[in-house]
């Protein structure tokens, strides 16, 4: 018997100690990443007079410039095993997954058909680096390199903790918004916003906008079972 209760009350994934994030505190790191993501079109447009139709290269620079360095500090507070890890390299692990991440994104968008020759060359690499800020350098703050986390939310897509849906769910709004933000492209409308990867980005932001909303949702859920369960 005691044995059973032992095994009912082990925590199932390494990141217990961060398993149960506050609602207030997961609704701050949602709204600080979504006011990331606006102050970079702000500073696109306002201080370089960029456009995502105009100049994609460029302004895609500035968002995951600007959002890489709002989401690898506040998602490294919500790291695995704190005593273990120090803020410094849960920083530290968010920025060798920006590349790495990067590296996987622009991968599968060629695979999927995203155009190839060099004057896509930087739209390309850009937008990459952008989906790894959306997907990869959450987890890699978060989980670093526990390869059973990585697959637990992402392969399986099986998120059981608060810090689970913070990182698993906007990364799949993220990748289902640019699956569906490129319907438009091979469309016959000729319009600027067609072009690769502008559609595309449009896609990724909204979908990662949603996925936040939802993992929020879900946060809160989690936490009211939580406690019903221990009363």
């Amino acid at each position: 018997m005691q044995k059973r209760a032992q095994q009912k009350n082990a925590p199932h994934s390494t990141n217990s100690t961060v398993s149960l994030a506050s609602p207030l505190k997961v609704l701050l790191l949602h709204l600080t990443c979504g006011l990331g993501l606006a102050s970079a079109f702000w500073v696109a447009f306002n201080l370089y007079s960029l456009t995502l139709i105009q100049n994609s290269a460029q302004t895609l620079f500035v968002i995951w410039a600007v959002e890489a360095s709002v989401v690898i500090p506040i998602y490294s507070l919500f790291r695995c095993n704190p005593d273990k890890c120090s803020y410094v390299k849960a920083i530290a692990r968010g920025l060798l997954g920006l590349p790495a991440g990067a590296v996987v994104n622009a991968f599968g968008a060629i695979v999927l058909g995203a155009p190839v020759g060099i004057q896509h060359f930087k739209k390309t690499i850009h937008w990459s680096l952008l989906m790894s800020v959306f997907t990869f350098v959450p987890a890699a703050s978060v989980f670093g390199s526990s390869w059973t986390d990585w697959l637990r939310i992402f392969a399986h897509a099986k998120p059981i903790e608060s810090t689970d849906f913070i990182t698993c769910l906007p990364a799949h709004g993220a990748l289902i918004g640019a699956w569906f933000g490129a319907w438009p492209m091979p469309l016959d409308w000729e319009r600027s916003w067609q072009e690769w990867p502008i559609c595309v980005t449009y896609g990724a932001i909204l979908g990662y906008l949603i996925g936040m909303v939802v993992s929020f949702g879900f946060v809160v859920f989690h936490n009211r079972r939580h406690r019903v369960k221990r009363e």
